[in-house]
């Protein structure tokens, strides 16, 4: 069964960063889309960035272009989101994805994985 588990998530002033973390196993890993979700209490779920397989392709959410970078390390089966100038309105729980429709940054349901979440707070 594959394992997803993120983390990094801490407490930080506006204007910070943040790198989270994720891994996965090795195979899925290998051969899978990832990325990153976020929700905030009393949101919706949402799109913050993806990756495919390879590297080759990303996409980000209109919201975060310009201050997160979507990564992956495929010596040490790592996928990382670094998040530069953080806002308030940032503050959510994130999510760690795997298998998923990458062009769209969306869960292929019933297919894709993820991770338990870390929790991102930005105060003012």
């Amino acid at each position: 069964q594959a394992q997803v588990m993120e983390s990094g998530g801490d407490s930080v002033q506006a204007g910070g960063s943040l790198r989270l973390s994720c891994t996965t196993s090795g195979l899925l890993f290998t051969y899978a889309s990832m990325g990153w979700f976020r929700q905030a209490p009393g949101k919706e779920r949402e799109a913050v960035s993806c990756i495919n397989s390879d590297g080759t392709y990303t996409y980000y959410a209109d919201f975060v272009k310009g201050r997160f970078t979507i990564s992956r390390d495929s010596k040490t089966k790592t996928l990382y989101l670094q998040m530069n100038s953080l806002k308030p309105e940032d503050t959510a729980m994130y999510y760690c994805a795997a298998n998923l429709n990458v062009r769209t940054c969306a869960e292929a349901s019933g297919r894709t994985y993820w991770g338990q979440g870390t929790q991102v707070t930005v105060s003012s």
